[in-house]
């Protein structure tokens, strides 16, 4: 279901009757499309949510919390100044527009009054959240600059007036009258909800499909009639937020949605709390989506220049290895001294180190004397020796930051918001990426304790298990206990598992072991081998990178992961 005109009236009335006359406190920015408005009003706190989100664009009264950037954006920046500790003085719809304005006053340094809009334009793609001077209409900036290459129509950018959206030439049906329904409807063209859609600012798809499906029979008398039973009440204010599940999608509307049979019906008490449960899984998975984009994309790159590392280190390792030859060359240059002549570009000498001497050609410096031409080789062979370990060395570096990266990378399948924020962490600790915190800016608060997936067997065991190398380390070393059994899939990047009991029987091992292939790199794959060990055989590397371990005593089991198995452990899941 969109965010429609009716959804927008729904949501200016109840704005207005929480928010009119309210200060605004405090202005945040939580992501690039997103802004939090801190409001007094009434007694009350409220805390406003607006959204440029070109895939999920809203605007609602949230109880949620938000990551905030240690530096504030510019334009969280430009808004604080201009409308922190301002007034509300009304809010309201442009027609059945999904257009909102919100007029806020402010004294200025000389006590004088002055007011700005803040207009909120919900326009998927092309949503926007603009501050004007209401004075001189005049744009201060907006969350999403539109410049003339975009659009030719207007511009977003500050110091150019301020421009509505191109109008869709449709009637209001909140003024609509019978006579200019029936003249806008042509029933022998079909598709009358389309034609609803098309006529009437304000209406979604699923208003106009519920139209037809109260009018029945679609006389023109009965399309009048239903069409005003569903905007009569949205003409009064009376609204019945709800979520309807079923079908492909969940929808949500302020109008019941009798054509909708079979979903289930989900009512709320106000209309914030039913878009909040519609939105909050979607947007945090949007936030998830980017987040995760940005990770692997730095991710790839940091692992291709280290595979490119490996490959010129192999490259220089191989050339190293022709120091035996010169090794070679300097020995019979030195048993072969008294036949060559200073001045010799190459002498020709028997090899006797092979089982049947044959000549071999060497090539010579005649500006130097022969003892110095073997000396010459001798340092060629030390040079490349001393070069083969430093190459196996930073080979073996190398390599260890490509396992490393792979590890991470597999960790991110299936990460939640959670999971990438202390993949963030971990990545900041290591190096990778650098601390936003200001310089000098202490940590205040204790480190938070990774959050666990808990598991239960079919025998009731529980099974816990860690999806980073965060919460890898803590569980394996701060949570099990010395006698519970560990698993980890055998030289394939994946996650620690551990059956949270002492005695078990195979059942439990065989669903732990489940959960070892399906959250590890493996998990597409079939027989996929899964080693389990006491925990006490698991030690921690000093000085590895976090999550890497060794450990002994360990037996293997081949596994194909069962979604069959996999979805009643799901059933249990709960976090610790």
């Amino acid at each position: 279901m969109a965010f429609d005109g009716t959804v927008t009236r729904a949501m200016v009335r109840e704005l207005a009757d929480n928010l009119e006359r309210g200060r605004i406190n405090k202005i945040y920015q939580p992501s690039p499309s997103d802004l939090i408005f801190q409001i007094r009003c009434g007694g009350k706190n409220h805390k406003l949510l607006i959204s440029a989100n070109p895939t999920y664009p809203r605007i609602y009264l949230t109880n949620g919390s938000f990551t905030n950037p240690t530096e504030p954006p510019m334009f969280c920046m430009l808004l604080r100044k201009h409308c922190e500790s301002a007034l509300i003085e009304g809010i309201r719809q442009e027609g059945m527009e999904r257009v909102i304005t919100m007029d806020i006053i402010k004294r200025d340094e000389l006590g004088d009054d002055q007011t700005k809009q803040l207009i909120i334009e919900i326009m998927g793609r092309h949503s926007n959240v603009i501050l004007v001077d209401k004075k001189s209409n005049t744009i201060i900036d907006g969350i999403q600059h539109v410049t003339p290459a975009i659009s030719s129509y207007r511009v977003v950018l500050p110091g150019r007036p301020y421009l509505p959206p191109p109008p869709q030439n449709k009637v209001n049906p909140l003024i609509g009258d019978e006579e200019t329904f029936i003249k806008l409807l042509h029933l022998n063209e079909g598709k009358i909800e389309k034609q609803l859609v098309a006529s009437f600012t304000g209406l979604s798809p699923q208003i106009g499909k519920e139209i037809v499906h109260r009018a029945g029979l679609s006389t023109r008398e009965a399309l009048w009639e239903a069409f005003s039973s569903v905007i009569t009440p949205v003409k009064e204010h009376q609204y019945e937020p709800a979520i309807y599940y079923g079908g492909n999608k969940p929808a949500f509307s302020v109008v019941p949605l009798n054509h909708l049979q079979g979903y289930t019906k989900e009512t709320y008490a106000t209309v914030s709390d039913c878009l909040e449960a519609f939105y909050q899984e979607k947007a945090e998975q949007d936030v998830v989506k980017q987040k995760m984009h940005n990770f692997i994309r730095f991710l790839n790159n940091e692992r291709n220049k280290n595979a490119t590392k490996i490959e010129k280190l192999q490259q220089t390792k191989e050339e190293a290895l022709e120091g035996e030859k010169y090794r070679l060359y300097g020995e019979l240059l030195t048993a072969n001294l008294y036949q060559i002549q200073r001045g010799q570009t190459e002498v020709e000498v028997y090899n006797y180190y092979e089982e049947e001497p044959t000549l071999l050609t060497i090539s010579l410096n005649p500006s130097s004397t022969p003892s110095e031409n073997a000396q010459a080789y001798f340092k060629k062979y030390n040079k490349a020796k001393k070069s083969l370990e430093f190459v196996d060395q930073q080979m073996a570096l190398a390599q260890q930051e490509v396992d490393y990266l792979d590890t991470i990378l597999q960790q991110l399948e299936g990460a939640g918001l959670k999971d990438l924020e202390e993949i963030q962490e971990e990545l900041i600790e290591e190096g990778y990426l650098k601390n936003r915190n200001k310089k000098g800016q202490r940590k205040t608060t204790a480190p938070r304790k990774p959050t666990l997936e808990q598991y239960t067997s079919s025998e009731n065991i529980h099974i816990i298990v860690g999806k980073n190398n965060k919460q890898n380390d803590y569980l394996t070393h701060k949570i099990a206990d010395d006698e519970n059994t560990w698993l980890h899939t055998k030289d394939i990047p994946g996650s620690h598992v551990i059956i949270r009991s002492n005695t078990f029987g195979d059942a439990t091992l065989y669903e732990a072991a489940q959960l070892a292939s399906y959250y590890s790199k493996g998990k597409n794959s079939s027989q996929v081998p899964v080693d389990y060990t006491l925990v006490r055989h698991v030690k921690k590397v000093r000085g590895a990178k976090p999550g890497f371990v060794t450990y002994d005593h360990q037996k293997t089991l081949y596994i194909t992961p069962d979604a069959s198995i996999l979805r009643k452990l799901n059933e249990t899941k709960k976090l610790i």
